[in-house]
């Protein structure tokens, strides 16, 4: 059993990588390897179980997957051309939204709620096409490991070396 904490950190992204790579060819071997992170995409890449800990307790563990089904948040995403597209969008997609719509004005983009994955993309475009609301980009994301934490224990990081 090897202990790796924190193993990248303060490393460039090429070194960073590299260290993945070896960390991947030992798991492979054959080694079981505990490692302690901060960066959430380094566990969602390099980990078969991840444990949330918040204030020295584990809160949940589980496969990356089984965290992100746990707190659910299938959401659309997706920028359209013109500011007058983004209230076309929100009233096109308002009954498809399984909670509240949020709108980075500036970025022209709408981040949507749903649930139904593909269908729920399908019938999103069928009908901002209707409205004739020009989409520039559109995605369906699933929630991030970020999302996970930031559900699970209510608060960033960032926040609780704050407090």
């Amino acid at each position: 059993m090897l202990f790796l904490d924190e193993p990248t950190t303060g490393l460039d992204p090429r070194s960073r990588l590299g260290m993945w790579d070896v960390i991947s060819e030992l798991v492979a071997a054959g080694s079981t390897l505990l490692l302690t992170t901060q960066y959430l995409e380094e566990a969602d890449h390099l980990a078969s179980r991840i444990a949330v800990i918040d204030h020295g307790k584990v809160i949940a563990l589980g496969t990356s997957d089984d965290l992100k089904n746990q707190v659910g948040g299938e959401r659309l995403e997706l920028t359209v051309s013109t500011p007058a597209d983004i209230d076309s969008a929100r009233s096109a997609l308002s009954s498809l939204a399984s909670g509240e719509i949020s709108v980075d004005e500036p970025a022209r983009r709408l981040t949507v709620p749903v649930t139904g994955g593909a269908s729920a993309l399908m019938e999103s475009l069928r009908r901002l096409d209707a409205e004739a609301v020009k989409v520039l980009d559109v995605g369906l994301r699933r929630p991030s490991l970020d999302d996970v934490f930031l559900t699970l224990t209510g608060h960033a990081a960032e926040e609780e070396k704050a407090s």
